[in-house]
């Protein structure tokens, strides 16, 4: 299990940056990493095993609203409950902002990201063709949905 899960900065950047790589057909570039993490309405969570970031997620926010960009743990630290502990923990950001949702996108072949999403009280709510490329796919448009006292 991880040792924790905090917010990152600039200072995370290379690790940010090697789990893309890793993890994506498509990585965020260094120019693109940077800019997310500087930014007012978007929050990058890292997770971390002995010192190293081994597992992010990055939300935007927009009012009361989050939208995930990517929820990633590094290949040799899989299957440890890494992104549940990342999932519990934009829960957490996503209470404490009183924020009404939280959505993401999901390629429709990846049954084992989707079940992690269900595990984590993420439903179906839509569906994007095309959405995905290298290789091109489908996507699931999930959702998580949150109650706060008005």
């Amino acid at each position: 299990m991880t040792e924790n899960v905090t917010i990152c900065t600039a200072e995370d950047l290379p690790g940010l940056a090697v789990i893309e790589d890793a993890c994506f057909s498509r990585p965020l570039t260094g120019g693109q990493l940077r800019s997310l993490v500087l930014s007012d309405n978007t929050v990058f969570l890292g997770a971390r095993e002995g010192g190293r970031l081994v597992g992010s997620v990055w939300v935007q926010t927009v009012l009361d609203e989050g939208y995930i960009g990517n929820v990633a743990v590094l290949p040799a630290f899989r299957r440890r409950g890494i992104a549940d502990a990342l999932l519990q923990a934009l829960d957490g950001l996503a209470n404490a902002r009183g924020l009404r949702f939280l959505t993401l996108e999901v390629r429709e072949g990846n049954l084992a990201a989707r079940r992690l999403y269900e595990k984590n009280g993420y439903l179906p709510a839509g569906f994007r063709h095309g959405y995905y490329s290298a290789p091109k796919e489908d996507a699931v448009l999930m959702t998580k949905e949150y109650e706060h006292a008005e």
